[in-house]
């Protein structure tokens, strides 16, 4: 496959995964067609930008820390909804970044996160067969035929809302919102949310010194620099009519690049080298993560590899872990050592969330705050043990005040998740859980755990 001369469209003669059965093909190329004369989302300096950092993640240089939504929501592209989302990732950013003394590469789940893969075409709802709702850009959750049908406008409305994601948190991003008084007033509160632990407290404390130390010399929030941060944007490449409508040559390399998104990935069951999926990512300069589960062989990543990244340049391709915390001491270390053994430069990232997965009695899909973080240190132990670079995370959270996890400071169980159960798709770290979370991941970074 590898050899072979890329086109943004080659992909239609290779088999899909995942892709809707779009009812009115006439309508869907139209869309595409529309959709292709549209602006870029995103820019090819913005990538390569990110590719950089990545490469210094690569090398421990930097720390990824990907995160937010299991499946974007057209319902939630709100200002509020936008803003508690950044200011988690913000303040888990600062956390992070101070613990480990390093830069924390910044990617959110967002601005395109709006299409889901699922196990199977259709499910039964009250004893009547439906189509699986495959995200708000295929169709609608609500159990109707009218709803579940795919409808490719869909992809156009996505397209648009996620250019006011993107116009928002740009706007925060370089306006002031992300300043690290505000950042600091965060920790205060969502300590004061915690129960106490001294370990949080006592890091909280000396961020907060650095940043009093840091307006004593004049580096303070009136300086413009001090408020700007970067944060890129990524989703899984999932329906490839939408990215291929996306990408675009830059003019200045004659490279392509899918503009849809800054990184892009695919997922565990779209990844197959002879499909789809891994043709149209071969093509395009976006670095690109590719997710492995326990039903991985070895063998066929290393081909993965071999194709999505032939010049094995750093900073194109991160390999993002999902086992589980039962699972990971026995996939990832003859994974780690083979990756090693090639010579492969790739950033290393856990997905501590699907393969930790469980559904209650309640019939809730949920997930353990401690396996979570049980996962993660896992994830952390065996590249120190392999000598390799535990490079960064990649989490599913909201900035709302959700109860879809069980576990963390607040102890929820199962029993709790009713009170504010929301997601349409998988369960997410709320706020509260996903700044614990960055502060026990900090103390792994200093090795006090």
């Amino acid at each position: 496959m590898s050899g072979k001369e890329w086109t943004k469209s080659a992909w239609r003669s290779y088999p899909a995964r995942q892709q809707p059965a779009w009812p009115d093909l006439a309508l869907y190329e139209q869309v595409l067609r529309d959709m292709s004369e549209l602006p870029p989302l995103v820019f090819a300096g913005e990538v390569r930008t990110l590719r950089e950092q990545l490469a210094e993640a690569g090398e421990g240089k930097a720390f990824v820390l990907q995160c937010g939504d299991c499946a974007e929501d057209f319902s939630r592209c709100t200002g509020p909804a936008i803003r508690e989302m950044l200011k988690v990732i913000l303040q888990m950013s600062v956390v992070l970044a101070y613990a480990g003394e390093r830069r924390v590469v910044k990617i959110g789940r967002m601005a395109g996160q709006y299409a889901k893969p699922r196990s199977s075409d259709t499910e039964l709802v009250d004893g009547v067969e439906l189509p699986s709702y495959r995200g708000d850009m295929v169709n609608s959750p609500e159990p109707t035929a009218e709803a579940r049908t795919p409808d490719p406008r869909r992809m156009q409305e996505g397209y648009f809302r996620a250019a006011a994601t993107l116009n928002l948190v740009r706007a925060f991003t370089r306006g002031g919102y992300a300043a690290l008084d505000h950042v600091r007033e965060w920790h205060r509160q969502s300590l004061d949310a915690l129960p106490t632990v001294e370990k949080y407290e006592q890091l909280a404390r000396e961020i907060g010194k650095t940043i009093n130390f840091m307006t004593a010399i004049g580096l303070d929030s009136n300086n413009p620099i001090m408020g700007q941060v970067t944060l890129f944007t990524s989703h899984e490449a999932l329906l490839l009519g939408y990215e291929e409508a996306m990408t675009r040559r830059d003019s200045t390399t004659g490279d392509w690049y899918d503009c849809s998104a800054h990184m892009l990935w695919i997922g565990d069951r779209t990844r197959q080298a002879d499909g789809a999926h891994v043709e149209f990512l071969r093509g395009v300069r976006n670095p690109v993560g590719i997710k492995v589960g326990p039903a991985h062989e070895i063998d066929d990543i290393k081909r993965l590899v071999h194709i999505l990244n032939p010049a094995n340049e750093p900073g194109r391709l991160t390999l993002i872990t999902r086992f589980g915390t039962d699972k990971i001491g026995r996939f990832l270390p003859p994974l780690v050592k083979e990756i090693q053994r090639e010579g492969f430069k790739v950033v290393w990232s856990c997905d501590p969330m699907h393969g930790n997965t469980y559904q209650n009695d309640f019939g809730q899909k949920s997930r353990n705050f401690g396996d979570i973080l049980g996962e993660i240190r896992k994830f952390f132990d065996v590249h120190h043990a392999e000598g390799s670079v535990a490079g960064g995370v990649h989490l599913e959270l909201t900035g709302d005040n959700v109860t879809e996890c069980t576990g963390g400071g607040r102890q929820l169980l199962d029993e709790h998740l009713g009170q504010n159960y929301q997601t349409t798709c998988d369960p997410r770290l709320n706020a509260e859980q996903s700044v614990e979370l960055a502060f026990e991941l900090a103390g792994l970074f200093r090795g006090s755990n």
